[in-house]
């Protein structure tokens, strides 16, 4: 019987799937969702450290973060309205993640 239980958890720890651990880019998640704006965040924090900071989102949040990656006010900037700033964004966030892990 116990032998028939270790092998029993021993097939079924074999079964499971590869441990998933999230991926901390912005790419990870739909542009402009909500998840893909707390990533951002992780990468780009737009608080004073003690709670206070722009609404993860805003108007103002995107202002910050183009402040923080030094793009506000570049005329290649889109809209922050739009899906192509959250993909231009993206692409920033990816690049700054590859040039710190090197």
């Amino acid at each position: 019987m116990r032998l028939c239980l270790a092998v029993l958890l021993a097939v079924t720890a074999g079964c499971t799937g590869p441990d998933e651990t999230p991926d901390s880019a912005p790419a990870a998640e739909s542009l402009c969702s909500d998840a893909w704006y707390a990533a951002v965040e992780e990468q780009v924090p737009t608080g004073d450290g003690h709670g206070h900071g722009p609404d993860i989102g805003s108007d103002e949040w995107k202002s910050v973060v183009e402040f923080k990656l030094g793009v506000r006010g570049q005329p290649d900037v889109p809209e922050r309205a739009s899906q192509a700033w959250c993909a231009y964004i993206d692409r920033l966030t990816a690049g700054s993640e590859q040039s710190s892990a090197g």
